[in-house]
């Protein structure tokens, strides 16, 4: 008993520090912008947009400037005379002389099958898929904050109601004491009713360890630590919430299919897949590339000056080169295939995402009903089981009943305030999931 007191009061402590109390809306901006699961696929879509700008001045020639500074000495040739032909040197006058040669180069494939523009809208698609993944991300976020968030509603109100049952069971069981002091209980009785009072007292005490947790997991999806005091505001949602209309699975689904970020990421992977097959298939045309190339040079032997030889060397050159693939050991044909494979792949892993969103939603919408038909006979049972419990509690105290009629009253009326809390709360947390995959924003 004294154990569990201190662990008690050490949950009571923890969790009554000030700490900074979020709502739900709060909760979701912030790790729509903490997350970092979030944040690496914003990091990917830059990266694809890096990649797109580099697949487009692909689409332009390439240039390039070299230069080459070159020293030669022969240490062991005597000095002659250096002679030059057309601008050529062809002897050395001294035993150390140096040589610069400047270039300019251009190349530019004009064609090679579309494939540099095919290149650029693969790119495009990419980033598309990227911008479908990120926003994917954020929705399961959402979705997974909300269930902590109702997760945490729901702890809290558990715990209530089992501090007022610990508050009757302490109540009984001085009651019982009295009793027994007067001749009119065994100790027998007496024992299970201090037992009644331990458990009671235990079930508060799993009741805010498991909010604890609750909170703990919904910290980590907010990247906060376990120095940040954090706690949800925590307005006991009215039970008319439960009894809201549900939208219906087809209506939910027809909108889905048009809004989900997973669905249209999807699509596009079935576009990017028939892409990449029409740029294997130009793995068979020719390739046409243009170059041109202007280049000079001095020599430090020569007996002209620089800006003379520099005018004598000058020379230009331009062709146009085309490249006709004949055999390329079968690699254009394995791409095509690896191609067709991968259109089957995407086409499936669509239907797939289509299957999954299919059954996520049915799944809600079964939830939200079923509990919320459950909900409807549990406040009625409640409210019978708590009229029940009052009058067995009040007959107890005078005399009436003995601690088994006291115990059996109890555990009916917290089987029914349990599945009352269940029902609702799994009522309106499915019901707000369906909203959000129609498109609306998550609201409780």
């Amino acid at each position: 008993m004294k154990k569990l007191m201190t662990l008690a009061a050490l949950l009571a402590g923890a969790l009554g520090a000030k700490a900074e109390m979020w709502t739900l809306r709060e909760c979701i901006d912030y790790a729509l912008e903490h997350n970092i699961t979030i944040n690496k696929n914003r990091v990917a879509q830059e990266t694809g947009e890096s990649n797109l700008a580099q697949y487009k001045s692909q689409l332009w020639p390439s240039l390039t400037f070299s230069t080459m500074q070159n020293v030669t000495y022969r240490p062991l040739q005597d000095d002659i005379t250096l002679r030059t032909v057309d601008g050529q040197v062809t002897t050395s006058s001294n035993k150390l002389t140096g040589n610069s040669n400047y270039n300019l180069a251009m190349n530019w494939t004009v064609w090679n099958g579309g494939v540099n523009y095919l290149n650029v809208r693969n790119q495009r698609i990419t980033n598309k898929i990227a911008e479908q993944t990120t926003e994917t991300s954020e929705k399961t976020v959402q979705e997974q904050i909300t269930q902590f968030y109702v997760q945490i509603l729901f702890s809290k109100e558990a715990e209530a109601v089992n501090e007022r049952l610990a508050e009757t069971a302490r109540r009984q069981w001085e009651r019982g004491q009295e009793m027994m002091k007067q001749g009119q209980m065994s100790r027998a009785d007496v024992v299970q009713l201090e037992a009644q009072k331990a458990a009671a007292e235990y079930n508060i005490v799993a009741a805010r360890t498991q909010t604890a947790n609750y909170r703990r997991q919904l910290k980590r999806l907010l990247q906060l630590d376990l120095n940040v005091e954090f706690d949800v505001e925590s307005p006991v949602p009215a039970d008319d919430a439960a009894m809201a209309d549900i939208p219906s699975a087809q209506e939910v689904y027809a909108e889905a299919l048009a809004t989900r970020p997973e669905i249209r990421g999807a699509e596009l992977g079935v576009e990017q897949a028939e892409l990449a097959y029409n740029i294997a298939k130009r793995g068979f045309y020719p390739t046409i590339s243009v170059s041109a190339n202007v280049g000079d040079s001095h020599n430090t032997a020569s007996d002209n000056s620089v800006g003379e030889q520099m005018r004598t060397n000058l020379a230009g050159s331009a062709g146009v080169n085309i490249s006709v693939p004949l055999w390329d050991q079968r690699r254009t044909k394995t791409a095509k295939e690896k191609a067709r494979q991968q259109m089957t792949t995407a086409r499936l892993d669509l239907s797939d995402k289509r299957q999954t969103l299919s059954s996520s939603i049915e799944q809600f919408w079964l939830n939200a009903t079923s509990n919320q038909q459950r909900f409807v006979s549990a406040q009625a049972k409640l409210k019978s089981q708590e009229e029940s419990y009052r009058l067995v509690d009040e007959q107890f105290h005078n005399g009436l009943k003995n601690v088994v009629d006291v115990l059996e009253a109890r555990d009916n009326m917290l089987s029914a305030e349990q599945t009352k809390l269940e029902s609702k709360y799994n009522t309106i947390l499915n019901s707000a999931l369906l909203r959000f995959y129609m498109g609306e924003d998550i609201d409780l």
